[in-house]
């Protein structure tokens, strides 16, 4: 294993953290700009043909829980990178029990996806595990990723096993969609209960069956900053023969799954094969793409595009919740423009290209003279029960907060 400068290996999870809150939101948008079943259902709401037929189907192919995926990861390493194997945790729980909170008003004040609470809750467990070497770390967060998948699969096949069970209820009916437009259009207030009854869903489901998932892929986080793959050290050959496979492999099955849902029209009795296909293939994806980061970290080109994509990792926390409130503006009611249900898929990705823009722009200018982001920064004041500085242009890299 070559050694590599601190800065470098922190500039390549950086720009990794960078380019994964970014990609979320390719994925996030259609959650904020329609009903929560269209999801996972997309004929539940609006068009599904022609160029939003192939937006969708570009976005679950290269996108779908492949950024996600990485943002876990990353968050795994993050413990790793701040924590270590220092025996005192105390800094970290404090941490932790922020994110949480602040999690917890995020998803019931603004928006029902957040990811915050089952980080900062997987965050205190995964922390007892930083002692495991690379390979129990790997072996664990593949069983408990296998095993969310299993329930989820179980789950499907029980619910749609239902003696009198109506397929059309997870379509969700024209009534439920128009209940939703409205109040989501009447305006912040209007639409705070139903956020919050579909928080508690969200969160329920994030900390049981999908959270083999979350936590398996924090500890494969951990193993992969431990052998160096995160933090830029291996050898270039070395990450071009992981990624090129992965990516190929994983692209593979996600674009066989968008085919197979379209190809049956999203036919519920089938979801389950398309479903399965993706969540293994967005694994290999994601592996792929961090492979590729890396080695283009470790080439030197586009160095600043790294660099700009870095700023945007260090700001990740600042951007993931700037992203809730750009969107919440813009469909969700008084005070915003209230254009839930009314902007179609194709419309959808052009909104998120300037947000990306905006954040690939903001993110640099607003460390060039702050040390830390906004939301970094108070969350850095509180867990450590003191304020910090501000002022001044960040570290390159700063300590990750995200």
């Amino acid at each position: 294993m070559s050694a590599a400068p601190a800065t470098e290996r922190l500039t390549g999870i950086d720009a990794l953290r960078g380019v994964a809150v970014l990609g979320i939101l390719m994925m996030n948008v259609q959650a904020f700009a329609m009903v929560p079943g269209a999801y996972d259902y997309p004929l539940a709401h609006m068009d599904m043909s022609g160029l939003n037929a192939q937006v969708w189907a570009l976005g679950h192919t290269f996108f779908s829980m492949k950024f996600i995926t990485i943002f876990s990861a990353l968050f795994g390493a993050g413990i790793m990178l701040m924590v270590g194997e220092s025996q005192d945790t105390s800094l970290h729980y404090r941490r932790m029990w922020w994110l949480f909170a602040i999690g917890m008003l995020h998803a019931y004040l603004l928006w029902y996806g957040d990811i915050l609470v089952p980080y900062a809750l997987f965050g205190m467990l995964a922390v007892k595990m930083r002692f495991w070497p690379a390979g129990k770390l790997i072996i664990w967060g593949l069983a408990l990723i296998a095993l969310s998948g299993v329930l989820v699969i179980g789950l499907f096949h029980g619910v749609m096993a239902m003696k009198g069970f109506d397929p059309a209820i997870l379509g969700v009916s024209e009534e439920i969609v128009a209940a939703s437009v409205a109040v989501n259009q009447a305006g912040y207030l209007a639409q705070l209960p139903d956020n919050a009854l579909t928080a508690a869903g969200a969160q329920f489901a994030s900390l049981t069956m999908f959270g083999g998932r979350i936590f398996g892929v924090m500890l494969i986080g951990m193993a992969l900053f431990k052998t160096g793959f995160l933090s830029a050290t291996l050898k270039s050959r070395t990450y071009f023969a992981i990624g090129v496979p992965s990516l190929v492999f994983g692209l593979a099955l996600s674009a066989w799954s968008s085919e197979h849902a379209l190809a049956t029209n999203f036919a519920l009795e089938t979801a389950w094969q398309s479903g399965l296909s993706n969540y293994a293939g967005s694994l290999l994806a994601a592996l792929g793409y961090a492979a590729g980061i890396m080695l283009i970290c470790k080439s030197g080109r586009a160095g600043w595009l790294i660099q700009v994509l870095a700023a945007t990792g260090r700001m990740a926390f600042t951007n993931y919740l700037t992203q809730t409130l750009i969107m919440s503006f813009i469909f969700i009611g008084a005070p915003g423009l209230g254009l839930f249900g009314t902007v179609e898929r194709i419309d959808q990705a052009k909104l998120v290209l300037l947000v990306w823009a905006l954040q690939l722009i903001w993110s640099p200018l607003w460390l060039s003279r702050f040390r830390f982001g906004p939301f970094e920064w108070a969350w850095r004041s509180l867990s450590y029960r003191r304020l910090q500085p501000l002022l001044g242009k960040a570290e390159a890299p700063a300590t990750p907060d995200a």
